[in-house]
Formats: C-alpha cells, sequence, structure tokens
C-alpha cells in the first residue's frame, strides 16, 4: 500500500492512547514505543511480504531482518520475535515453508534472539514477516524526528532493491546480481544500530517501502527540517540504473514518487528512471542517519567497515524550505 493511499486510511480513525505511549500512530515512526511501570521502553514492530525472491530460504532470511530493522532504526534492542505466516498449503510443497522459517530462524539466531511462537493462515500466495519486540532506555531511544539544519545524513546501505526484485520475478537478472542484492537484503542493521550510540546521531529511520525520498520526507517533517540530496553520492546496487532506464519499475516505486512529486525538487535535466530509483520501494534498507558533518565520514567508515557494504554521506539538512527534498 502506496504513503498516499495509507495517510488516507489512518486519517479517518480516531486513535487510543495514553500517556505511557512515547510513540504510536501520529509520529510516523519506525516503532511503536511504550513505556513500562519501571521505566522501561518496550519497542514493537510488525512487518511482513510476499516473496520477492525465488529462494524460500533467503526469502525467509531477508523478511526477518527487514522486520528487525524497524527495532534498529530506533537504537533499540530485539528481544525476541513472532512469526507470521500466510501459506497455500494446499498448492505448494511443505517444504517450502520449511525453508522460509528456516531462514527466519537463522536471521533471528544471528540477530541474537528467540523467535518464540507465531501464526499462520491458509492464504492464496506464500507470506512471511515477524512481530519484534525490543527494549531500550529512554535516553537512548533515537526517533526519526531529531534532525538539525546543519546535520549530515548518512545512508547505510545501496539502493534498488525493488528494481532488482521486479527484474527477478521477469526473470531478467544474473544470478551475481542476484546475488549481490540478497547479500545487501540479508544484512542486518544491527552493526549501524549499535555504532549510532558512539556518535551524537539526532534522529533515524530505516528506508523501506515508502522509498529514499518516502522515509526522508517522513524525517524531515518530523524534525521540521528539509533536506538536500546529491544524486551523484548515492550508491545503487549493480545493473539498477540500466534496469530502470529499461522501464524494470515496481508498482510501488511510481506510487512512491507520485506521492512525493508536489514536495520534491528534482533538476530539470532528470529522467524519469532516475526520479524512480531515489522513490523506489526498498527492502531491508539501510538506515538514514542525521549528525553533526564533523563526525559524518568517521561514522561512514566504521559502518562500511563492519558490514562491508558501501555507506555514504548522501547530503544535508537544511532549514525548511518551501520543498521538503532538493536532488542535485
Amino acid at each position: 500500500m502506496g504513503p498516499e493511499d495509507l495517510a488516507q486510511v489512518l486519517g479517518n480513525l480516531e486513535t487510543v492512547t495514553n500517556e505511557n505511549v512515547i510513540v504510536g500512530f501520529n509520529e510516523s515512526d519506525d516503532a511503536a514505543v511504550v513505556r513500562l511501570e519501571d521505566g522501561t521502553l518496550v519497542v514493537q514492530t510488525v512487518d511482513f511480504f510476499t516473496p520477492i525472491v525465488n529462494d524460500p530460504y533467503q526469502f525467509g532470511q531477508i523478511a526477518a531482518a527487514n522486520s528487525l530493522s524497524d527495532i534498529y532504526a530506533m537504537g533499540a534492542i530485539p528481544r525476541f520475535a513472532l512469526n507470521i505466516v500466510g501459506f497455500p498449503i494446499k498448492e505448494l510443497p511443505r517444504e517450502i515453508l520449511t525453508e522460509i522459517l528456516r531462514g527466519g530462524s537463522d536471521k533471528a539466531k544471528e540477530a541474537g534472539i528467540p523467535i518464540v511462537g507465531g501464526h499462520s493462515i491458509d492464504d492464496k500466495e506464500p507470506k512471511y514477516g515477524l512481530v519484534v519486540t525490543g527494549e531500550i532506555t529512554e535516553n537512548k531511544l533515537i526517533k526519526n524526528s531529531g534532525a538539525k539544519a546543519g546535520d549530515a545524513l548518512v545512508l547505510t546501505k545501496p539502493l534498488g532493491t525493488g528494481i532488482i526484485s521486479t527484474a527477478i520475478k521477469r526473470d531478467l537478472v544474473s544470478d551475481n546480481l542476484i546475488n549481490n542484492a540478497v547479500k545487501c537484503m540479508e544484512t542486518l542493521n544491527e552493526a549501524a544500530s549499535k555504532l549510532m550510540h558512539h556518535f551524537d546521531v539526532h534522529a533515524a529511520t530505516d528506508v523501506t517501502g515508502f522509498g529514499l525520498l518516502g522515509h526522508l520526507s517522513e524525517m524531515c517533517k518530523s524534525s521540521g527540517v528539509s533536506a538536500e540530496i546529491n544524486f551523484d553520492q548515492l550508491e545503487f546496487l549493480e545493473g539498477v540504473f540500466k534496469l530502470a532506464n529499461d522501464g524494470i519499475i515496481p508498482g510501488g516505486s511510481n506510487r512512491n514518487l507520485e506521492y512525493v512529486s508536489t514536495f520534491v525538487s528534482f533538476p530539470k535535466t532528470f529522467t524519469d528512471a532516475q526520479k524512480l530509483m531515489t522513490a523506489d520501494a526498498q527492502t531491508s534498507g539501510g538506515l538514514l542517519v542525521a549528525l553533526p558533518q564533523s563526525q559524518a565520514e568517521d561514522f561512514a567508515n566504521q559502518c562500511a567497515q563492519s558490514t562491508g557494504l558501501p555507506v555514504q554521506q548522501i547530503g544535508v539538512f537544511t532549514r525548511s524550505t518551501e520543498k521538503i527534498i532538493t536532488i542535485s
């Protein structure tokens, strides 16, 4: 579901809250945060989707990493998870579901948490994800709302997973390109999350279904700032430029671009493919991190060393302007 559709649906709902809800519906943040009586903050998120790769084990790994990402984006520590499963049990071999769950379980083990149960339904197509519960102390919580004018904007993973996933479904990419994309999506955002606590990080979010521009716009709106992005500093997965130019674009990316087009300024020379690349709907994308300019290079280098993925400063936050995001 696109961001505009979701906003219209949620806008018609009356939300129930109380003084212990630190982050809820109104914040457009990555996870819900609730304070317990002893002061501990419980952080919880849920995410699931249909397969984006052909290998069921890899799908399970990617779905679990994607679900965990919301906890990491807030600087929290995951503690346990529940499976969410939809599967056509009479149409597909049970072994496929076993492999999906094994992939999710192995990724949870890598994150150091148990999967303690879950819920399953008979469905027309496979779906998988996790409910993840974590915790954090209030002074360490990182929201998407603290970015300051002058902050550097660092992205901890390359973009393009939506385009690559669409190409996989159409059998248009080599095994090498698939493996590169899978490695990126399977990589936990744990290292970047832990690293944030060693720097003066003001805000963070992860880049998933609403794409770079959608999630960055939420960050800007919540923080009362704007952002300038240097397109040449954006890292994309191998093969994405050609695929985008060939029109291999997921429907979600088109909806994302339509949503952000009124508050994003693109260069007049930009092609439709370039615009769509910046709005591409991501799966298990990287963290967008706002921190002082003087710390950005060190943060990016340390993060890249830990994950083996390219990490770049992609822009800066500015005082609020008419256009929320300007791309050059």
